[in-house]
């Protein structure tokens, strides 16, 4: 991975900034209050971040890949809740349609979600659908001018927040994957109710929620894609966004280890600070280690994205391996903190319970591996 460009760097410096004036002072009170963070996202949209890596034509700020992963790290290494909306909302939200929508899809949907106007969400899973996505039972049918979505969808970033929603519904049961499909549905559209919201160990500022389609009819102008190549574009879409997982995953690494480094440097015992016992050094630097090869494999699977050659293997390796140092060096932060460490007066036990869920959505890391292995046995 090469070094960062002046505009890269640029833009770093500059969601620093922004990070630290606006984003880490409220981090703790979101957390505590599980409310989605709509002041935070309404600011980043006025900088242009919601947006980052989608064409100027469609209102987007048209930046490459590495600049949205150098933009969600940092939001992450602060509130990895914010960093997850980002993500979802770009990776997964906007980029389905901007990748496969006709061009009237593009036009009415990508601005107003390039500018922050609305959020955008991603809905494959299902309580019986979760890393095996043949198992989708949400069904979408063809009557006369509209297809009629019924069935219910769990676990969605973002649910109730967002007003524009990429759903994958079977309109074959018989295909299996093959019989899946992608569809537009825009919140308040009848038969679309937001479900229950979970109650979450971590990233509890974002929300997420079931979404229940009940006889929800929707014009099948806004079916995304053709038929039965939902599946297709699903993995297509989650290629990209493993590498804005593993991107929360470093800043929540970074900013983990920031707290420890700190602390270690002021804290005192047998007469001198703990960053100079042999023990809590080598955990330093052990820690420093693995949160650069960490962001090197985020970095470099971006590039491959920007340069237009494969990333799928490259995604899941940096989505997985980030994923882990994440939760990590997050332990090894408290340990390092000690009591204060498990206490809420300090960040690192938040960004613990942040860093477990980088292992489980956008695919575990047990599927990331199935992924991997399929392309080095090919």
């Amino acid at each position: 991975m090469a070094l960062l460009t002046d505009d890269q760097q640029d833009l770093q410096k500059m969601v620093q900034e922004f990070v630290k004036k606006e984003i880490a002072p409220k981090a703790a009170h979101y957390d505590h209050t599980e409310e989605f963070p709509w002041d935070s996202i309404q600011k980043m949209a006025a900088l242009g971040l919601l947006g980052i890596p989608i064409p100027e034509a469609y209102e987007g700020t048209e930046l490459d890949t590495v600049s949205y992963m150098l933009t969600i790290e940092e939001i992450s290494k602060a509130c990895a809740a914010t960093g997850a909306i980002l993500a979802v909302h770009t990776s997964a939200g906007t980029m389905p349609i901007l990748l496969f929508g006709t061009e009237a899809q593009k036009k009415k949907y990508i601005p107003p979600l390039a500018t922050g106007e609305k959020v955008g969400a991603f809905a494959l899973t299902e309580p019986g659908a979760g890393s095996d996505a043949s198992r989708v039972t949400t069904t979408a049918v063809l009557d006369g001018d509209d297809y009629v979505l019924n069935g219910t969808k769990c676990f969605i970033t973002n649910g109730g927040a967002a007003e524009t929603y990429v759903v994958f519904a079977s309109t074959d049961r018989t295909k299996g994957v093959k019989g899946i499909t992608g569809f537009i549905v825009e919140k308040g559209t009848p038969g679309f109710v937001i479900g229950k919201k979970e109650e979450k160990m971590g990233i509890r500022a974002s929300s997420t929620t079931e979404l229940i389609f009940e006889n929800c009819r929707i014009p099948k102008e806004n079916l995304l894609g053709k038929i039965g190549e939902g599946f297709k574009i699903a993995m297509v879409v989650l290629d990209g966004a493993r590498i804005g997982i593993g991107a929360q995953a470093v800043g929540i690494a970074q900013g983990a280890y920031e707290e420890a480094l700190q602390y270690a440097k002021v804290r005192e015992q047998f007469g001198k600070p703990i960053a100079a016992q042999q023990a809590v050094s080598f955990m330093l630097a052990d820690m420093s280690i693995e949160i650069e090869a960490a962001r090197q494999l985020v970095y470099h699977a971006a590039a491959l994205k920007d340069a237009g050659r494969p990333y799928g293997k490259e995604a899941a390796m940096a989505k997985t391996f980030a994923s882990d140092v994440a939760v990590k060096v997050a332990l090894d932060a408290v340990q390092i903190m000690g009591g204060y460490g498990y206490s809420r007066e300090y960040p690192v036990e938040r960004m613990l319970r942040d860093a477990k869920i980088t292992q489980i959505y956008e695919g575990t890391n047990q599927i990331q591996r199935v992924v991997i292995a399929g392309h080095i046995l090919r």
